[in-house]
């Protein structure tokens, strides 16, 4: 929701459905960057070891919380996905809001995804049953710009064989992608801040800009211009999720760059000057928070968040981190929050 005065943005417990906050040092530094903009977020488990058990699980959030202690967030943690029997998803079931499936090696940390997705059925089967949703990485391991769209029949095929689970293509990036949520009830989105504005000619049409290198890579202006349509109708189908993915500069402007954009710091008031540049900011709370709350069925603590039309510049870093829009000017940033 927006105030009267153009000038000015109040949010209600803004979420950020897709999370990447690793552990440790680097934790640390991150975790309260998320913390400080939004009431909760999606965690991603792909570390190493991933949190692939109740007992890694539990130590990961305590760890989380000890980092953002009294920022009022909520962390929905989530399960790496492998074989698990009944007992151990009913288990987890209270501490979890989903299953990350990865298929093996498509990205940071999956080697020990799915090799082979029949194999991933029986378990996809107790998760149908107990109500635990599904959250996919959906790429293949074909030719870089095709392995989104190559991973959607593999989409309709899980939507179609297990018509009771909620499945949430994360980070999608293609305008495919995006018709596919029309298709099937069970099938929902994420949507990143980096895939509404750059492409692929952002990432490699002049020199390599490495801190925009991520997966699934950005794509093409068209299919960018479905996205932004997607988020900022909002289809009812889709809601924010950053993929904010930190490395340390070492990992990220090197020969062999890791994937990941850092947008933490900048994805509240960057997509505030997105929906206000079109003239949407009153469709803003939908994609931002409304969406996200009737797709997964939580509460969040009520949190305000109020932005301010007022530019401010990106550091160059955060720890070691190169953020998203380093050293660019951003028109909007949070002025207030109230919990």
């Amino acid at each position: 929701m927006s105030a009267p005065d153009e000038q000015i943005c109040t949010l209600i417990s803004p979420l950020d459905m897709h999370i990447h906050f690793r552990e440790g040092a680097m934790l640390r530094t991150v975790a309260p960057l998320s913390a400080r903009d939004f009431a909760g977020g999606v965690i991603m488990p792909n570390l190493v070891p991933p949190v692939d058990n109740l007992e890694r699980l539990l130590r990961y959030r305590a760890e989380i919380e000890a980092a953002i202690s009294g920022m009022g967030f909520t962390p929905y943690m989530t399960l790496f996905f492998r074989a698990y029997s009944e007992a151990e998803l009913r288990a987890v079931r209270p501490h979890i809001i989903g299953v990350k499936l990865y298929p093996a090696g498509v990205t940071t940390h999956s080697e020990a995804g799915v090799q082979n997705i029949r194999d991933a059925e029986p378990t996809l089967e107790i998760m149908e049953d107990l109500g635990i949703p599904l959250l996919v990485h959906g790429e293949t391991s074909g030719f870089v710009l095709d392995r989104e769209r190559e991973f959607l029949p593999i989409y309709a095929h899980l939507a179609r064989r297990f018509p009771r689970l909620t499945i949430v293509m994360e980070h999608i990036t293609t305008r495919e992608a995006v018709a596919l949520l029309d298709e099937y009830p069970n099938l929902y989105a994420t949507i990143t801040l980096h895939h509404l504005q750059i492409t692929l000619d952002d990432v490699a049409g002049g020199l390599l800009q490495p801190h925009l290198f991520c997966k699934p890579i950005a794509k093409r202006p068209e299919d960018r211009a479905a996205l932004l349509r997607a988020a900022l109708a909002p289809h009812p189908k889709v809601m924010f999720g950053s993929d904010s993915a930190p490395h340390p500069v070492s990992a990220k402007e090197a020969a062999a760059c890791a994937a990941g954009v850092f947008s933490a710091p900048v994805a509240l008031p960057l997509l505030v000057e997105i929906f206000a540049q079109h003239d949407a900011l009153d469709r803003l709370q939908a994609f931002i928070s409304d969406n996200a709350q009737r797709i997964y069925g939580v509460t969040p603590p009520h949190k305000k968040v109020i932005l301010q039309r007022k530019p401010w510049t990106v550091p160059q870093r955060y720890g070691d981190v190169t953020p998203y829009y380093a050293g660019r000017t951003v028109e909007w940033q949070v002025v207030q929050t109230m919990l």
